[in-house]
């Protein structure tokens, strides 16, 4: 089956992708539409101007990824597309274009979980072998995830209020850094004295693998507050971008440290933590995890930059792990806001026709 390719469409927030995967991980095609400009006037992805691009954008962007592979719809294997969690209105205009490409070229149809193409993005960067420990952290999700194969997932913690990019983001806007604010953060940190500021690190130390970002939000808004008349602004910034990455990146690193724990216990060994989504592809973040998993005897891998954020490689290759255990999906399948990566209906097997 290394041969056979899968078309995949991402549309779940405010990146239109389209890409063509190999079986043997090869990346034929891709391309992206990326919408920065079309928010960042509102600090924040407006779901409806979110759909409405989508749509104007993913039909040219399916021609475009074609004629760059230059290959015709019959030599497709199936095709993919995140059918959610996500902006439902971006869901249902990817997921929709996918139903009809599949049924206009007489092929499978394969639903994909957007939280599950980031799961197992590693496995096409790396081909990183089950099981392993993942930490999924992005805009709006961040958990620390058992994966023992395809659509089975354990959740070991999940953030009880706010996932850390929302938190990055939110740092960025209190900063006037603008959207998106993560890199923007990152980006001055480097300038930062990561000792400067005393943060909070919410519930490390603490049993279990959750998290908690809201405190660490409402922390540094008041450091910002109590900052003192003629404060040098630019320096001021960049310590309190430092000093919050730095507690962030404590906070991933104990709560690591449990999962890793729980991880060995359960599976006898924890020897592979990957790192995923958005927020992976934070340099500082992944050299302290790095850090924390060496000490533990496991190694770090995390997927290119490129993969880490919203793309349609991911998807196609979530599409193509599925589609060759046998998976397919009806044309029926509801698009979803909300999906959960330990569900019942993420087994394998559990939608086929």
């Amino acid at each position: 089956m290394a041969n056979e390719c899968v078309l995949g469409i991402e549309t779940s927030c405010d990146e239109t992708a389209v890409a063509l995967v190999a079986g043997d991980r090869t990346i034929l095609a891709q391309k992206i539409h990326s919408q920065l400009a079309d928010h960042a006037a509102y600090g924040g992805v407006v779901p409806e101007i979110a759909a409405r691009a989508h749509l104007q954008k993913l039909r040219p962007l399916v021609e475009q990824t074609l004629a760059e592979a230059a290959l015709p719809p019959a030599a497709i294997t199936a095709v993919a597309a995140t059918t959610g969690p996500g902006l439902i209105g971006g869901v249902m205009v990817g997921a929709t274009m996918a139903k009809a490409l599949a049924l206009a070229w007489g092929k499978p149809f394969v639903a994909v979980n957007h939280l599950e193409a980031h799961a197992l993005s590693a496995r096409l960067s790396d081909n990183v072998a089950f099981p392993y420990l993942l930490l999924l952290v992005s805009g709006g999700h961040c958990q620390l995830l058992a994966v023992a194969g395809v659509g089975a997932y354990t959740v070991y913690g999940t953030t009880i209020d706010d996932a850390l990019g929302e938190a990055f983001d939110k740092t960025a806007r209190l900063l006037g850094l603008g959207y998106p604010g993560g890199p923007a953060v990152e980006r001055l940190a480097r300038k930062g004295d990561p000792a400067c500021f005393s943060l909070p690190r919410p519930l490390a130390g603490r049993p279990g693998c959750d998290f908690s970002f809201a405190g660490l939000k409402t922390a540094v808004r008041q450091a910002i507050q109590a900052l003192p008349p003629g404060e040098a602004e630019d320096q001021a910034a960049a310590d309190l971008s430092a000093s919050f990455q730095a507690a962030c990146a404590d906070v991933l690193a104990d709560r690591c440290r449990h999962a890793m724990a729980r991880f060995a216990a359960e599976h006898g060994a924890c020897e592979r933590l990957v790192v995923a989504g958005g927020v992976a592809a934070n340099q500082a973040l992944r050299s302290r995890l790095a850090a924390e998993a060496a000490a533990h005897g496991a190694h770090l891998t995390a997927p290119p930059p490129a993969l880490c954020t919203d793309n349609a490689a991911m998807v196609a290759w979530a599409g193509w792990e599925r589609f060759r255990l046998g998976q397919r999906d009806s044309l029926a399948a509801p698009p979803r806001p909300r999906w959960p990566l330990d569900g019942a209906d993420m087994a394998v097997g559990a939608q086929p026709i």
